[in-house]
């Protein structure tokens, strides 16, 4: 019984083997799924937190108060996502103005 070899070249594979893809536009969605949490503290104010997120990310007043109120009331709220790099930035601006925050993969 002779046993055949599988072929060497593909259809629609170059003659070296490599594949060619189209580069993505944006990045791939395993590089955006990290999240930015803001947690509750016992040393800011609502309407400082509520300033902080319309300072930093540039929320409008009604969004900022619900995201301030969402940590108030749930102890947590997801700020922003992105990137872990982006997301890395915006933990540390939130330390800075004195915020409780860590990044984490999102789901």
């Amino acid at each position: 019984m002779a046993v055949m070899a599988a072929p060497t070249h593909r259809p629609g594979t170059p003659e070296g083997g490599t594949v060619l893809a189209e580069r993505p536009s944006t990045a791939p969605t395993e590089l955006l799924g990290w999240v930015t949490i803001v947690w509750d503290d016992p040393v800011n104010t609502m309407g400082y937190v509520t300033h902080v997120f319309q300072t930093y990310f540039g929320y409008s007043k009604p969004k900022a108060k619900k995201l301030m109120l969402q940590v108030h009331m749930e102890g947590k709220a997801i700020v922003s996502s992105g990137t872990r790099e982006e997301m890395e930035t915006d933990v540390n601006a939130m330390h800075s103005y004195g915020l409780w925050a860590s990044l984490e993969k999102s789901e």
